[in-house]
Order: structure tokens, then C-alpha cells, then sequence
């Protein structure tokens, strides 16, 4: 999380998002200090501690963080951060001061002495003029062997979305425990031990873009400035240089990780370091969107225009594995699949199959998500004889079908009286639950207000740092309302190219992409489709590795998914193969109507602008 998309109209995806995101700010008192740097060397010995019994083990971590607490160092940041788009610092407010506090992670094979590091970093452009006071959280710790330890560069989407929901619900040393996909003892979940932290692999740096979190652009400059796709680039790659070189990382190997605008982000990031020199090892793409033209939901939403309908056969077809896994979980499958990897190949060549009949029912599908089922004249739907001879080999029952190909979106359509999850269709509510008045995607209220709450009252302690007179922003609803989304001289981004560059410019860049059956905000059958358009290259080879997993567009949220999204991470730090992974070659072949990954994407000419709200 977060994707959040621009929507026009009333359709039911935009009251699912846009009205719920203001809530989201959250006054962040934490306690505060000083200090600059990760508070930890990369090379520096790790502290010995053999394994003991469990009393022993308990003492030997009391005594280690009692030595650690007597070098915390608190931070009270006096600055009152503003958020709004046409604000900024002046850069007399402008500080690298960070709190630095010390502990012990015991959930592995062997503790791991780790350092938290909260505050600002200063990105500047190449003349050394700065740009924006980023607000970041680090967990380092120290090498074990004497080789500089792995550096994650981790980062949400939106766009306008800080780091949170990947750092409270992923990797980090500690984790909000949601019991997802229920709803268990909402919005009261706790804040635990991590055992499936990757602080046993990697450092880990949560960025928060200007505009979100605690960050701010420094005048000349405002906020929103950086709130387009291209700038928005620029800026995390000074930040993340900056990084670098304060802590002195440049030797370090370097990942970037992130998640649903976060990869779009990613391949357009690594291209940019890349070509300024700095070498990445690894990327990591969790929940992709990677090309918007391909999403004729996301295309339509910005644009507002249908020649954002090129490419809507691909989009109905990329969603519809996505939605046959939700509609299996509720089960609306028959027979009821054995094996969810074998389900989703059964209805990707199901769509594959049928694609020439799918086109007349394209226009149709792509409206009725946004809500205007009407808006190209009257809808075409499949009649009930079509539907009846799909069930076989979709594997879907008549119910489910009829909630796909519906005038209606399928999220209140697959069950009658009850509204599915886009970021994760496994979680749902009836439709007369009053939360989704302020809120209509139930995945959505699962995890906005306890991580939120968490963030606010289990925080303080842990992190050190105080902002009294800010106010975190976890989402800022105005930035996708002004969001440039152009890039490479198109009105989207198809950020393919962007990596087909990186790899061409670093052929030993490892990619890893992340994909949860049941998201249905990044459908995962669409991300394998864009990523095949690399085997339009030819020669190319790259260390390219696609994964799924049980789970929604936050996958980790998932207590079966994260601990197996762990040991992948650990074997992709590693450089080992995964044996169950989707490698280029072994990727269904991309769709024809789709340009090759080094040339532009196509878009028709024509259009037609849909009706205003």
C-alpha cells in the first residue's frame, strides 16, 4: 500500500479511496535527540552472543540493551513541517539531526544488536543546492564478516503515500500484527517482535517523499514540485546518494524495494542511479503496476479520456486470474481448486484463449469499475448462454461470472449484499456495515486506522524522536489530485523501457517481482505480461525472478505469505535461485497489441472525453 488512483465520477472505486485518505494524518508525538548518521557502522564487529537457554538468553538481552540505552540519543524536532503543495523550508530550518536509539531482535537463529535511526536527510540537487528535508527511519546493523552489509532502500507508492505501511506491516525488527484477511479485534492490533525481519540480511531505509510523512521541499522550492512522475525520481535519487554518503554505504551492496506506485517508481529510480553512477545490486517490485497504459482502469481514471481504452481487452483479461483466485477463497469455484498456482494457470489460458470473444466486452467491463457502465452508449454484458459455456474451463461458477462481466463493478457484485476488498479481495463486509460510508474498500479499514494508531501511541519510545509541532501525514489525498503523471514524452508511464535501460546499462541486476493472488488493485497476471515484454529483446538474459503468494496487494499482511516472502528475500539477497519462481522465458508471452519493451506504447489518436462528475 498505498496505490490510490484518480477517479473520476462517482464510480464506486473512487468512493472506495479518495474520501477516507485525509484521515489519515496523525499527530506523531515521539520522544526525541540528535545525531546524523545510521548510528552503526557497516564493517564494525558484531557483538558475540553464543546461544543459551532460554533464562540465560533473556538475561543476556537484558544486559545488552541496558549497555545500548546508555548511547540512545533522543531528538526533539522543533520544525513545523508543512505538507501542503505550495509550501517550504527556508534553509535556516533545514537540519540533518536524527534520534538514534539501540536494540536486540532474538527472533532468528542468532540476535542481531540493531540501530533505529529517525530524523531528516537534506537531498540536493548536483550543484549542491538542496531540494527537500526528507524524513526517514533506518535499521542498520553491524557486519558479521567484516563485508559491508546489504543497504534496502525501501519506499510506498500512491503517489502520496509515505513509507508506514511497509515499515509497520513488512521487514522491519517490529510489525503491527493485523489478522488479515479478518477483521479480528479491529482497530486494536499490536505492535510485535518481527520474526520474520530481514535486519538478519539487510539494512533497511524507509523513505518518505516531500509531500508525505515529515517531509518538505526547501524554498525555492515547494512541495510540489516534486509531485510529478519525473521529479518525484530525481528527488529519491538524491536522497538515497545522500544517504550514501553520509554513512559512507558506497561500498555497500544497494537494493531498492518497492511496493504498487513504488514500482513504477523503482524502474525509473534504477535507471536514474544507473546513470548517475551508482550501482545497484537488486531491485524488488511488490504489487507492480509498470505500465499504466496497460490498466485502462488507472488510464481512463487520469486521463479522462477513452483513447486511455487502447489497451482495455489486456485489462480485462489481466484482472480476471486475479478475481477467479478471490472468487475460489469465497468459494465461487468449481471444482474447488487443489492448488492455487495451477488455478491461476487454468485461467490465464482461460482469458488467453477467449481473448478475440473478450473484446466486445472490454469497453463495457473497464466503465462499469469506474462506474460509468453508460458512458459510450449502452453496455454490452455476455448473455447468460455465453456465461453457462465459460464455467468449464474458467472454473468459475455462474455467480461468479455474472459478478465479473456485470454493469456493475465486480467488488459489490461477485457476492450480493457485500463489498470484496480491492487492495486484498479475501477481506470483505456486508454492505451495510457503516465504515464503508467513509470508506468503500473493507482491505482498506482493515489496516488505515491501526496502523495509524499504532504510529501515534506504540511508536514513541521505540523510535525516540518528537515532532510537536508537526503532523505526520501517512497519505496525502492532495497530491494525487495534482499528480503529473508524464513521462518519456507520454501522458503515463510504461516504465518497461526504464528497465530494460538498467539492465542494459548493469546486466547483473537482480529483479524480483512480489506478486498476492488476491490483488486486486496490481493484478498479478498483468504484471507477468509487462515483465514478458522483455523477451521482445533480443539477447537479453536478465536475473529476472516472479513470485506469488496467498494475499493481497500487501502480501505480507498475510501470516502464511510474509515468513514465505522471507526466505525468498533471503535467497534473492543470497543469489539463489527459487525453485518455485517464474523466470523470463517461462513467462506467458506478452500481448500482441503491445509495443516491444525498448519502443514506445502505442495509444489511439482519437477520443472522447467522459462525462464530468
Amino acid at each position: 500500500m498505498k496505490r490510490h488512483e484518480r477517479l473520476r465520477g462517482n464510480s464506486p472505486l473512487r468512493q472506495r479511496k479518495l474520501p477516507a485518505i485525509g484521515t489519515l494524518a496523525v499527530a506523531i508525538t515521539l520522544l526525541g535527540g540528535c545525531g546524523g548518521g545510521d548510528g552503526s557502522s557497516s564493517n564494525g564487529a558484531a557483538v558475540s552472543m553464543q546461544q543459551t537457554p532460554a533464562s540465560q538468553q533473556l538475561n543476556a538481552k537484558a544486559a545488552a540493551q541496558s549497555q545500548a540505552s546508555s548511547a540512545n540519543q533522543t531528538y526533539i524536532d522543533p520544525v513545523a513541517y508543512s505538507l501542503n503543495a505550495t509550501d517550504g523550508l527556508t534553509p535556516s530550518q533545514v537540519s540533518e539531526k536524527a534520534a538514534v536509539m539501540h536494540y536486540q531482535w532474538t527472533q532468528g537463529k542468532a540476535p542481531v544488536n540493531y540501530t533505529t535511526t529517525t530524523g531528516h536527510l537534506t537531498a540536493a540537487d548536483a550543484n549542491g543546492n538542496p531540494e527537500a528535508s526528507m524524513s526517514y527511519v533506518a535499521y542498520t546493523a553491524p557486519s558479521t564478516n567484516g563485508a559491508p552489509r546489504p543497504v534496502t532502500f525501501v519506499y510506498n507508492g500512491g503517489p502520496g503515500s509515505s513509507s508506514i505501511w511497509l515499515r509497520l506491516g513488512s521487514f522491519a525488527p517490529t510489525r503491527v500484527s493485523t489478522p488479515d484477511p479478518v477483521f479480528g479485534n479491529w482497530p486494536n492490533y499490536p505492535l510485535v517482535d518481527n520474526k520474520d525481519s530481514l535486519i538478519d540480511t539487510t539494512d533497511m531505509v524507509f523513505i518518505d517523499p516531500p509531500g508525505t510523512g515529515l517531509s518538505e521541499a526547501v524554498l525555492p522550492n515547494t512541495n510540489q514540485k516534486y509531485w510529478t512522475t519525473d521529479a518525484d525520481v530525481d528527488i529519491m535519487r538524491d536522497f538515497i546518494q545522500r544517504y550514501l554518503t553520509v554513512n559512507n554505504r558506497s561500498t555497500s551492496p544497494l537494493y531498492l524495494y518497492g511496493e504498487s506506485y513504488g514500482t513504477p517508481r523503482t524502474d525509473m529510480l534504477a535507471l536514474a542511479l544507473e546513470s548517475s553512477g551508482v550501482h545497484l545490486t537488486g531491485i524488488v517490485l511488490q504489487s507492480a503496476i509498470l505500465n499504466y497504459f496497460a490498466d485502462a482502469i488507472e488510464a481512463v481514471a487520469i486521463t479522462n479520456s477513452t483513447s486511455a481504452l487502447a489497451l482495455d481487452t489486456d485489462t480485462l483479461a489481466g484482472y480476471f486470474p486475479g478475481y477467479a483466485a478471490v472468487a475460489a477463497y469465497y468459494n465461487q469455484a468449481s471444482p474447488a481448486p487443489l492448488n492455487p498456482g495451477l488455478y491461476a494457470l487454468q485461467t490465464s489460458l482461460f482469458v488467453t484463449a477467449e481473448y478475440s470473444k473478450l473484446r466486445r466486452y472490454s469497453q463495457t467491463w473497464v466503465l462499469s469499475q469506474l462506474g460509468i457502465p453508460n458512458a459510450l452508449g449502452k453496455p454490452v454484458v455476455p448473455n447468460d448462454k455465453t456465461v453457462q459455456g465459460w464455467t468449464i474451463p474458467s472454473g468459475l461458477t455462474t455467480q461468479a461470472l455474472q459478478g465479473y462481466f456485470s454493469v456493475n463493478s465486480f467488488s459489490t457484485s461477485l457476492l450480493p449484499g457485500t463489498t470484496i476488498g480491492r487492495y486484498d479481495g479475501r477481506v470483505s463486509l456486508p454492505n451495510s456495515d457503516p465504515r464503508l460510508a467513509s470508506d468503500g474498500d473493507p482491505s482498506d479499514i482493515l489496516i488505515s486506522q491501526p496502523f495509524t494508531n499504532a504510529l501515534a501511541t506504540q511508536m514513541p519510545d521505540y523510535l525516540g524522536y518528537t515532532a510537536p509541532n508537526a503532523t505526520y501525514m501517512p497519505l496525502n489525498d492532495a497530491i494525487i489530485q495534482v499528480w503529473n503523471f508524464s513521462h518519456d514524452g507520454q501522458a503515463m508511464p510504461d516504465t518497461i523501457p526504464d528497465l530494460l535501460g538498467a539492465l542494459t546499462l548493469n546486466p547483473k541486476l537482480k529483479v524480483l517481482s512480489e506478486n498476492g493472488f488476491h490483488d486486486l488493485a496490481t493484478p498479478f497476471f498483468n504484471t507477468e505480461k509487462q515483465l514478458a515484454r522483455l523477451q521482445t529483446v533480443p539477447g537479453i538474459n536478465p536475473d529476472l525472478q516472479v513470485n506469488f503468494f496467498p494475499g493481497g496487494h500487501m502480501i505480507y499482511l498475510d501470516d502464511t505469505a510474509r515468513p514465505a516472502m522471507k526466505r525468498d528475500l533471503v535467497r534473492f539477497y543470497r543469489g539463489t535461485p527459487m525453485p518455485d519462481a517464474l523466470a523470463l522465458w517461462t513467462l506467458p508471452a506478452p500481448w500482441r497489441d503491445e509495443s516491444a519493451a525498448s519502443e514506445p506504447t502505442a495509444t489511439a489518436t482519437a477520443s472522447t472525453q467522459l462525462p464530468s462528475p
